[in-house]
């Protein structure tokens, strides 16, 4: 697997954002996949959303940011850049990336040395140190075995993502897109179904999980990932 350090400006990723709630968050010109379809929505309080804008504002560090490279057209040579045609989704990072959009967004309101703002608001200059500050971010690119195991590990110190959460950040395409559309949405048609028989929550992908695994029993696999 290749990993990459980049460092993205502000600006840069919330250009193009776009907020279509259970149908995913979007941004970095449409390449960036902040929160994919039906992924479940965890949400700082106004307390960590500050704390993150702050950070940002002071010009201090903030932790490092995960993105994944998903789509295969232009692989990982070296001396990679990011090309026109490369698409990504958020592996860990969202909520601070989040944070950060809906705050330009006009979407969230901190206060700044005791005064209450909205980003249009801020004085010239921490608005323009806000636009112009570089999240450090790691893109990867490899199998899916390999950025499966990475997401785990990534993820580990954070908050708890369900087997078929982890599975759906990795095993991108048509058909799971597809499948989510039947059995991850909140008011999807597989949970009118399944109600009286089975119990699940279709955003934190339990729905779709027990449907793969009827499959694999059925098909004689020994797992969801075959």
């Amino acid at each position: 697997m290749r990993i990459e350090l980049f460092k993205i400006k502000v600006k840069d990723v919330f250009n193009g954002f776009v907020d279509k709630g259970e149908d995913g968050v979007f941004a970095y010109g449409g390449k960036l996949t902040i929160r994919p379809p039906y992924q479940r929505e965890f949400v700082y309080d106004l307390k960590q959303q500050e704390a993150v804008l702050h950070t940002v504002l002071k010009k201090f560090p903030l932790n490092t940011m995960y993105w994944v490279k998903t789509n295969a057209d232009h692989p990982i040579t070296d001396g990679w850049t990011i090309a026109p045609t490369d698409e990504f989704e958020v592996l860990d990072g969202q909520q601070r990336t989040l944070s950060v959009m809906q705050f330009l967004n006009h979407k969230l309101q901190i206060t700044v040395d005791g005064k209450s703002y909205y980003n249009d608001s801020l004085p010239d200059d921490k608005y323009d140190a806000l636009n112009d500050y570089e999240f450090m971010i790691y893109i990867c690119e490899g199998t899916e075995s390999e950025k499966l195991e990475w997401f785990e590990i990534v993820n580990v110190a954070g908050e708890e993502l369900t087997p078929q959460e982890l599975r759906n950040s990795v095993y991108t395409g048509a058909w799971l897109s597809d499948a989510k559309k039947h059995f991850s949405k909140s008011n999807c048609a597989a949970k009118g179904l399944s109600d009286k028989y089975i119990t699940g929550t279709p955003i934190r992908q339990e729905l779709l999980e027990k449907a793969l695994k009827g499959i694999v029993e059925l098909q004689g696999l020994s797992k969801i990932e075959d």
